[in-house]
This record gives C-alpha cells, structure tokens and sequence, in this order.
C-alpha cells in the first residue's frame, strides 16, 4: 500500500482530520469511546479506495472527504455492532468496545456512529453518495442474515457463498469506489464501473480472509475458527462437493456438532487441504482480482491508477 500512501499521503492526513471532527460527541462518554475508536483504527483501506476512486477522475473535494468518513463511520458500526454478536472480546489486537464497556453501550455507540453518518451526508446535500452508501448497508444486512439462515443446514452451493460475501463485504467496497467517483463526476457509465470495480476487489478481499482460517499465519484469529462459528466458506464448500457421501456426511456432523474439538477441526482442514479446497479457492479469489484490473485498465494510466492495482494486489498477497 505505499505507492497509495505516497499518492494520497496529505488527503489520508485530511481525511483522519475529518474522521475525528465527525465522530466528536458532547456527552463525555461517548468523546471517550470515539477517542478510543480513533486510535485503534485498521488499515483504512476502504477510505483509501474512496479517495483514489475520487482523484482517478477528478480533483478531491469536501464532498470526497466526506463520502471516506462516512464510509468509515458505516465501516466502524458493524465492527462494533459484529463483536457484540460475536461476544468478540479484541478487535485488531486491543479490546473490542464491548469488552470494555459492555453490551448496551457497544450497541449505542453502533447505532451513534450511523447516525453521524447519516447527518454528515444529510447536512451537506450529498444525497448521491448517502444513497450509495445506504444501500449497502442494506445488502450487508442482508448478507449476515442470510449465512445465519444458511448457517442451519450446512448445505449450500457456491452460488448462495458468493451472495453471502457479496453483501457482507464486496457491498460495502464496491459502494466506497462508486462514492468516490460520485464525489468528482456525475457520469453514470464511470460510476457504475468503479462500482463493479470495487465489487471484485471485495469478493476477492472475501475469499483471502477465508484462506487465512486454513493457514498458520498469525492474522487476529485463530486458525479453524470459522470452522469453530459453523462458517460454511469457499475451500470448504468446494470439497464437500468432491468427496464420498459418508465423508461430506461426517464433515459436516463435525463442523455442527464437534466443532471445538481441535482434532476435528484439523481433521476437517486437513481434508480441505488434502482434496484441493485451497487450490480452487485461489483461483476463483484471483478471477475476481483480474476482472478487478481489468476494468480499472480501461481508464488513461496515472500514478492513481497504478496506486489503485497495487492496492488490488494487496489484498490478495496480503498475510494479515
């Protein structure tokens, strides 16, 4: 991510100046818990995307800086919202807000953090880009209910894989590089491509995540943990559809019913392994990558444009 460091290296320092104006709160709690949000931040690749959608078509703007910070806003809620579901206790190796404050008020400061969102967009007319934005928030909600729905059976194809990451991840990506290009042009068609163009960035983000549950790098969570949460993902998926009955039968008993067994666990992974569930999820992971390039390709080349595939390519050699 350097050549997108140095591209956009003073709208970055802007944008967290924006970011820290926008989660401010009177009430002494809350500035509290938005100091501590703003000092635990991750990568921020998704305002990354939106400032670099925003400057390969045009000059960054108030209206840019503002569509990064409610991506991030949006972004930082369902974190929030996710560990209290997930009665996670650390978020990015420091404490999840749930854990230091507890649940009712995790879910309070969820719920802030969109509403400041919402106004910042609402206060300053930028109805394209709130829409944007809120419709995927709308397919991310989706997408979690519908692996919770999925998540009972155990038995379901790609197809409904793909829709499930689609709408918990890819949505909220591709929304970010269409709010960036909505910032500088009112041009649908180049909209709509940065749309499409986010979309595989997100599904192929997706897919890497998935992988790292099958590795032994130390990433924030332990291997075999979706495993563990009875996540149905793509290598696993794909081998299910490849193995004898009775084994596809006794996967899945481990996976519902002995999924905190660490043998188990590494019996399921093992085979994953074994029947070529990693191989195939890296391909289609680098499909998306190369349709991702592809329609960034078709726009002039710029240092932009090329900051633009090297955050790409990152995150699908990323090892974190």
């Amino acid at each position: 991510m350097e050549l997108a460091k140095k591209v956009i290296g003073k709208e970055l320092d802007l944008f967290e100046e924006h970011f820290k104006e926008a989660v401010k709160s009177r009430v002494s709690l809350l500035d509290r818990i938005m100091q501590y949000i703003v000092k635990r931040k991750g990568k921020q690749m998704r305002p990354m995307f939106v400032l670099l959608s925003a400057k390969l078509h045009g000059e960054i703007n108030d209206a840019s800086y503002r569509a990064a910070s409610l991506v991030e806003l949006l972004h930082t809620a369902t974190l929030v919202h996710d560990d209290v579901v997930d009665d996670a206790l650390e978020r990015r190796g420091m404490f999840s807000i749930n854990a230091l404050w507890k649940n009712k008020i995790a879910v309070l400061v969820g719920d802030y953090l969109l509403s400041k969102g919402l106004l910042l967009s609402l206060d300053n007319k930028d109805f394209t880009i709130l829409t944007i934005l809120s419709n995927a928030v709308k397919k991310m909600s989706e997408g979690e209910l519908l692996q919770i729905e999925k998540t009972r059976n155990l038995n379901f194809d790609e197809s409904v894989y793909y829709e499930i990451i689609n709408g918990k991840t890819a949505s909220l990506l591709a929304s970010s590089c269409a709010a960036g290009a909505s910032s500088v042009t009112q041009n649908e068609d180049i909209i709509q491509k940065m749309r499409e163009f986010g979309e595989n960035v997100g599904m192929a983000f997706q897919i890497k995540d998935d992988l790292f549950d099958y590795g032994e790098a130390k990433i924030g969570k332990p291997t075999g943990n979706d495993i563990k949460e009875k996540k149905l993902t793509l290598p696993l998926i794909h081998i299910l559809q490849k193995v004898a009955p009775s084994l596809k039968k006794e996967i899945i008993y481990i996976v519902k019913n002995n999924n905190n067994d660490k043998a188990k666990v590494k019996f399921v992974i093992d085979h994953v392994i074994s029947y070529g569930g990693i191989e195939y999820a890296t391909h289609k992971m680098n499909e998306y990558r190369d349709k991702a390039l592809l329609i960034l390709n078709s726009f002039p080349p710029s240092p932009t444009r090329e900051a633009l595939e090297e955050l790409v390519r990152y995150t699908t050699d990323r090892k974190f």
